[in-house]
């Protein structure tokens, strides 16, 4: 592969500054208010911004910020398929591509697909296709890729939400929209949306009822599409989780749908033009 003979690389061995910005021994509190001030225990995500339409070639784009987390996707199609033996003549194709761009997370990482990257892809392509009608697009093929512009948690979750809004935007036909949230169990402490610091911090000594949870749901149709779930934890724990992270769901339906009607309204014609 060619290399970069404009950028300036440092020594191999350097690291982030962004690595010395707080004292690494820190813990994080087990009790008390989070570091951004939402409370434990509670149904707290943080505030979203989403905007449809910003990617003029894609057939439906979506951008989502929660807190600092960023992520853009763009989707592409319905168009014929690219290998003839991969055609449906029943049904359509979905292809999901999530990627994390170099500069996204604290860690400077690489332009090449990660496990990590490929194992987010294949969640994605699960929590989103139970929810479009591809009956509807017989031997054509449906293209969906995000880009994690920051990650500052949760991206997973997002990158579901922002997908989906992304093909609602492209006019592809869905039963539902798709909305994801996570939380993150430790100990007898819960958080919702977690974030960076606390999806990889551990505070409690004790090794039960540790993981994460990220459910993708419908909230019309009051169906799950899509659960991932790491670490140890009881049934019971789990079983909250899941309700938990369904509310969370519900509190950002609104803000979904009033971006999308946004979107519609100012891409239909106006009264004088019609």
């Amino acid at each position: 592969m060619p290399t970069d003979t404009k950028r300036v690389r440092g020594p191999e061995v350097s690291q982030s500054p962004s690595l010395f910005s707080c004292d690494p021994a820190a813990v994080l509190p087990s009790k008390g208010p989070r570091a951004d001030g939402r409370r434990r225990d509670q149904v707290d995500v943080r505030p979203v911004f989403v905007r449809c339409g910003l990617v003029s070639q894609a057939k439906g784009s979506a951008y989502l910020e929660a807190g600092n987390t960023k992520l853009m996707c763009c989707v592409y199609g319905p168009r014929e398929t690219d290998r003839k033996d991969e055609t449906n003549m029943k049904c359509g194709r979905l292809t999901t591509d999530m990627r994390f761009a170099p500069f996204s997370c604290p860690e400077r990482g690489s332009w090449i697909q990660g496990s990590q990257d490929k194992d987010f892809s294949l969640m994605l392509h699960e929590s989103l296709q139970p929810a479009i009608c591809l009956h509807k697009y017989p031997r054509s093929q449906i293209e969906v890729n995000v880009m994690v512009l920051e990650n500052s948690g949760s991206v997973l979750a997002h990158a579901v939400t922002c997908a989906s809004l992304a093909l609602a935007d492209a006019g592809i036909e869905m039963y539902d929209l798709v909305l994801g949230c996570s939380m993150r169990q430790d100990g007898t402490s819960y958080v919702v949306d977690p974030s960076y610091m606390e999806e990889n911090c551990c505070n409690s000594v004790s090794c039960e009822n540790q993981g994460g949870l990220t459910v993708a749901f419908l909230p019309s149709l009051n169906q799950i599409s899509g659960l991932q779930s790491d670490g140890e934890m009881t049934e019971e724990t789990l079983t909250a989780g899941v309700r938990t992270c369904i509310e969370g769901c519900y509190k950002l339906y609104p803000v979904i749908q009033h971006a999308l009607t946004k979107a519609v309204r100012k891409a239909a014609p106006s009264q004088s033009e019609s």
